[in-house]
C-alpha cells in the first residue's frame, strides 16, 4: 500500500507540474495572441501579448508583437516606446533591425520624418539588404522635403498676413489720425470762429458804448456852453458869401444914410418954421 501511494503521488506532482508550466509558458500566450492579431483582434492580442510579458519581461518577441499590436490601435506613443526599447536591448542584429524599422513606420505616421529616416538608417546599418528599408529611407526623404516647403510656405504666408494685417492696422491708424486732425482742426476752427464772433461781438459792445459815451459828452458839452452864456462859433462862410452879405450891408447903409438925411431935412424946416412964427 505505502508503494502505491509513493506512485500516486509522484504521478500527480507530475501533472501538476506540467500543468504549471504550459500555465506559465510565455510562447503560448504569444501564439494565442498571434492568431487574435491575425483575426484583426488587435486589443485582445495586446492582452496575450501582456500576459507573455508578465511571465517573462525579456520575451522579444512578445514585445515586439505587442508594438505591432498598439500600432495598429494607433496608439503611437506606446508603440513607439516598445520599439525604441527593444531597438536598444535586443540581443541579436536580426531582431534589433526589425525593431528599428518598425519605429522608423511609427515615426512616418506621426509626421516625424527626420526621426524616421535616422530609424530606417540605424535599421540598414544592421541590413544593409532590406529593401523596405532603403524604401522607406527614401519615402521619409521626400516627405520630409514637402514637409519642409509646406511650412517654408506657411512661414511666408504667416508673414505675408502679418505683413497685410500691418499695412491695415497702419491703414487704419493714418486714418484715424486723419480724422482726429480734422476733429482738430474742425475743433480749433470753430474756437477761432468763437472767439473771433466773441470779439467782434466785444469790439460792437464797445463801439456803442464809446459812441454813447461821445453821445454824452457832446450834450455835456452843450449844456455847459448854455449854462456858460457862450456862443457857438460862427460857421465859416465862403468868399462869396461874404462878399454877397458885405454889398448888402452897404446897401443897407446908404439907404439908412438917405433915410437919416430926409429926416435931418424935416427937421430943419420945421425949425425954420418955429422960427418965423
Amino acid at each position: 500500500m505505502k508503494m502505491k501511494y509513493n506512485w500516486l503521488i509522484t504521478i500527480l506532482l507530475t501533472v501538476f507540474a506540467v500543468t504549471a508550466a504550459n500555465a506559465q509558458n510565455p510562447k503560448k500566450y504569444v501564439r494565442k495572441g498571434n492568431k487574435l492579431f491575425e483575426q484583426k483582434k488587435y486589443q485582445d492580442a495586446e492582452v496575450e501579448y501582456r500576459k507573455a510579458l508578465s511571465v517573462k519581461s525579456d520575451y522579444e518577441k512578445a514585445k515586439f508583437n505587442l508594438g505591432d499590436a498598439m500600432y495598429q490601435q494607433k496608439n503611437m506613443q506606446e508603440a513607439t516606446k516598445l520599439f525604441k526599447e527593444l531597438a536598444e536591448t535586443a540581443k541579436t542584429p536580426e531582431m534589433k533591425s526589425r525593431a528599428w524599422y518598425n519605429l522608423g513606420n511609427t515615426l512616418m505616421s506621426q509626421k516625424k520624418y527626420k526621426e524616421a529616416m535616422q530609424a530606417y538608417k540605424n535599421s540598414l546599418l544592421l541590413n544593409p539588404k532590406d529593401e523596405n528599408a532603403k524604401y522607406n529611407y527614401e519615402y521619409a526623404r521626400e516627405k520630409l522635403k514637402q514637409q519642409q516647403k509646406q511650412q517654408q510656405k506657411k512661414k511666408q504666408n504667416k508673414k505675408n498676413k502679418n505683413k497685410k494685417d500691418k499695412n491695415k492696422k497702419d491703414k487704419n491708424k493714418n486714418k484715424q489720425n486723419q480724422d482726429q486732425k480734422k476733429k482738430q482742426d474742425k475743433n480749433k476752427k470753430d474756437k477761432n470762429k468763437k472767439d473771433q464772433d466773441k470779439q467782434n461781438k466785444d469790439n460792437k459792445d464797445k463801439n456803442k458804448q464809446n459812441k454813447q459815451q461821445n453821445k454824452n459828452q457832446n450834450q455835456n458839452g452843450d449844456q455847459k456852453k448854455q449854462n456858460s452864456g457862450q456862443r457857438p462859433k460862427p460857421q465859416q462862410i465862403s468868399k462869396k458869401d461874404a462878399q454877397r452879405m458885405l454889398d448888402a450891408l452897404k446897401n443897407d447903409e446908404k439907404k439908412t444914410l438917405r433915410k437919416l438925411q430926409k429926416k435931418k431935412a424935416k427937421a430943419v424946416k420945421a425949425k425954420k418954421s418955429d422960427i418965423d412964427w
